[in-house]
């Protein structure tokens, strides 16, 4: 989920341009519905890239004895 946060950054952009510019066609409310899904994970991407980073954690080896 993390990785795609520039693809959802972009269909957001695309969709938002597409309807709400004033254009007007038949499937207007579909493009606005699919604006606010990919705002929603777009949000979703990026908390979890705050939340949850990459990097991963470095274990410590123990001795044994």
């Amino acid at each position: 989920m993390r990785k795609y946060s520039p693809i959802f950054l972009i269909l957001a952009v695309v969709t938002g341009l597409i309807g709400f510019t004033g254009l007007s066609f038949s499937g207007i409310e579909v493009v606005r519905v699919l604006f606010l899904i990919f705002a929603d994970l777009l949000v979703i991407s990026l908390l979890a890239k705050l939340i949850f980073p990459s990097e991963k954690l470095k274990l410590q080896h123990l001795k044994n004895n």
